[in-house]
């Protein structure tokens, strides 16, 4: 259900664009799997829980550390785009498990693999300094956890 509802939120949040979730079937033959790598757009969603209390906190890493360097890695055209939204609390349906959910749209499913290496790049380009890199690295790490990650593409 959760999956359910994370999915249609994404939708309303990124337009109307049918979504599976999930990687690749591995049932999925070759020349499903050509399709999709070649079709539409790939999604990839990291799910953060900020740790008890540290959630302003995490809030300020994203706006002022993280998104200067998404941005630097959308204009290297690593991305298309970036979200990140945080959860409603309905009153009939269970409290997620997690509080941040950024979601990253790529031109396609080949460029996923590139997503960690281009952050990795903008990150040295915007915070040249080693000891500063570090120092974000422990900071964020002492203010989150990540729940999961997953990859989505766009049905076409």
């Amino acid at each position: 259900m959760r999956v359910i509802a994370t999915a249609l939120m994404v939708w309303g949040i990124l337009g109307p664009t049918t979504l599976a979730v999930g990687d690749l079937p591995a049932s999925a033959g070759p020349q499903e799997g050509q399709k999709a790598a070649q079709g539409g757009a790939a999604f990839v969603a990291y799910y953060w829980r900020a740790r008890p209390d540290k959630v302003a906190e995490y809030n300020d890493y994203i706006l002022h550390t993280a998104e200067a360097i998404d941005e630097d890695a959308r204009r290297a055209g690593v991305f298309e785009e970036v979200r990140t939204v945080t959860p409603s609390q309905a009153p009939d349906m269970p409290a997620p498990d997690w509080t941040h959910l950024r979601i990253f749209r790529l031109k396609n499913l080949a460029a996923v693999a590139g997503l960690g290496p281009g952050l990795d790049a903008a990150t040295l380009r915007v915070v040249p300094d080693e000891a500063q890199r570090k120092a974000n690295s422990a900071r964020s790490a002492g203010l989150r956890d990540l729940v999961r990650r997953e990859v989505w593409t766009e049905l076409r």
